[in-house]
């Protein structure tokens, strides 16, 4: 088969990368990024390798909560630009290469939207159904349901104008709507078919189970809304529709098990994609323990999917990185090893920081674990910043510390702006990681920067299609601080090795159905080894070290 066969899942071998689209970069000098910076830098992302670009929300907002509490889903925070500057930004993407998706954030609305306006207004409001709401007060403690347990102490909110409480599983300026409603299932369709005709290619959707969820739904509207997988199944369609080829990328952060039920039954047609929440939590306990077999475990865990579906890999995204998924004793281990003090730490469930500066800048380790993530079979995801080692600023509160402006120079600011730096949204990161130690400029032009491994990478994954589209295997071998695995599909065949320990080790491997004469080729540095009549070999790998190695039969020709 060959590769372009396979064109219209795009998504499959797509490489995501997630930004801010205030933080990124400041073209007109105002102190807050836009869309005509990010437009400028498509050619850097072009570069790089992306080809899907995922925009944080962009939409008007109270800004209480970084763009999460939108106040109109068909508008354009002023500050970042206008529909106009939206749409040349997506002709510009397409035309490298790269479709945009974008932030589908209807779970809730901020409080000032119109809508809860209207519908706190009167009880008799015909806005009221868009909202979740009780007459009396919780008789449950409900504190273990909020999202932010730091912040809120119920998921219920007494509203004084109207003497009920309203549903929010966030913050209470984030109150939830009633998907449950039609009217309000008929104003998602209109959004999401608003963007669409811009020329997007989908939508990464926040907080689907909470989106899906009945809690504080009447028994009527709950009758008539009984699968909510339906309803996903039908956005799905809708989107379909309208595309062809669009993506829904889905936040579902659940155990497997649960979390399988958001791709859709046997035809996979709910969620096209969903992040592995479970596979990058064990990855960290993975990295805390210098120890590959949890993550081994869970990736034979990781349930088998539709053939149209995809897993997203990831070892960042815009949130805390939550543990929140392991044992209570788990979590303590990875905390002790990347954020003891509790300052680094979130909710008692994550940590607030990037990996460079968990890592100890160790470069073996930083490289190893992006080896490791773009080797994992599925789609990997990058957050801004991580193809240069950026790190937090904890001088920002909360999650916001890894939300900190992009580095593109040494200058002030990190380039990012012209403004003076009290007019910024964020500050930019001080001590070692600061722009003048890590930016785009100097690691442009330096061969052996994290940057341009990052894009050797991203080469590789792209050449590799088998990491994206095969079932894989994990092989078995002696070392406990080694995971090796095989990813097979068609006529292709790949394996990765990595070392999570800085003890130098041989790793043996034996392989099924090769010859004698088939030689493993690194992809990643110059070299090959032959396997003997029986397919076995011994590789050798350093502290930390990392391989990527394509099986290559005797009379086959490989991109090597």
């Amino acid at each position: 088969m060959r590769i372009s066969d396979t064109a219209d899942l795009w998504w499959k071998t797509a490489v995501v990368y997630c930004l801010d689209v205030e933080t990124f970069l400041d073209w007109n000098g105002d102190g807050v990024g836009d869309f005509v910076g990010v437009t400028e830098r498509i050619d850097y992302l072009a570069e790089l390798g992306i080809t899907c670009l995922w925009l944080m929300p962009f939409y008007p907002t109270a800004n209480r909560d970084d763009g999460y509490d939108i106040t109109d889903f068909y508008g354009v925070d002023a500050r970042l630009g206008t529909h106009g500057d939206v749409v040349e930004l997506v002709r510009t993407a397409r035309d490298r290469g790269i479709r945009v998706i974008v932030d589908l954030v209807v779970n809730h609305t901020s409080d000032k939207h119109p809508w809860f306006k209207a519908a706190r207004s009167s009880k008799r409001s015909p806005f009221r159904d868009f909202y979740v709401w009780r007459a009396e007060a919780p008789e449950q403690d409900t504190s273990d349901q909020v999202v932010f347990p730091d912040q809120e102490d119920s998921i219920w909110e007494l509203d004084a104008r109207t003497g009920e409480y309203y549903l929010h599983r966030f913050y209470k300026h984030q109150p939830d709507l009633n998907v449950a409603n039609p009217k309000v299932r008929d104003e998602i369709a209109k959004v999401m078919g608003f963007w669409l005709e811009l020329g997007i290619s989908g939508f990464r959707v926040d907080a689907v189970p909470f989106l899906l969820g009945l809690e504080g739904v009447s028994d009527s509207q709950a009758q008539d809304f009984a699968d909510p997988h339906d309803y996903l199944a039908s956005l799905r369609s809708f989107l379909g529709r309208r595309t062809g080829d669009g993506i829904l990328l889905g936040e579902v952060n659940l155990p497997y098990p649960e979390q399988k039920k958001f791709f859709g039954g046997r035809d996979g047609d709910e969620l096209t994609m969903m992040f592995d929440f479970v596979g990058m939590q064990n990855l960290y306990l993975s990295l805390a323990r210098e120890d590959a077999r949890p993550l081994a475990r869970t990736l034979k865990r990781r349930p088998a999917i539709h053939a149209d579906a995809q897993w997203a890999s990831f070892l960042r995204n815009h949130d805390e990185l939550t543990l929140d998924k392991l044992s209570e004793s788990e979590r303590q281990e990875v905390f002790a090893a990347f954020g003891p003090d509790p300052e680094l730490q979130l909710f008692g469930r994550g940590l607030r920081r990037r990996l460079p500066p968990m890592l100890d800048g160790d470069p073996r380790r930083i490289r190893m674990a992006y080896s490791l993530m773009f080797s994992l079979p599925g789609t990997p995801s990058l957050f801004y910043g991580e193809e240069i080692g950026m790190g937090e600023n904890l001088e920002i509160e909360g999650r916001m510390a890894v939300r900190s402006p992009m580095q593109w120079s040494p200058d002030r600011n990190g380039g990012f702006s012209s403004a003076a730096p009290s007019r910024l949204r964020w500050p930019v990161v001080e001590g070692p990681f600061s722009p003048e130690h890590v930016n785009v400029a100097d690691q442009r032009s330096d061969p052996d920067s994290l940057l341009n491994f990052v894009a050797l990478l991203i080469r590789r994954y792209r050449e590799s299609p088998e990491l994206g589209w095969s079932d894989f295997t994990i092989l078995e071998q002696p070392h406990r601080n080694v995971l090796a695995h095989e990813s097979r599909w068609d006529d292709r065949r790949m394996l990765a090795v990595h070392n999570f320990s800085p003890d130098r080790c041989t790793v043996p491997l034996q392989l099924t159905g090769c010859e004698a004469g088939c030689r493993l080729v690194d992809l990643l540095q110059p070299g090959a080894t032959e396997l003997d009549a029986d397919g076995r070999a011994e590789v050798a790998m350093d502290g930390y070290g990392y391989r990527w190695l394509r099986v290559v039969p005797p009379e086959g020709r490989r991109l090597a």
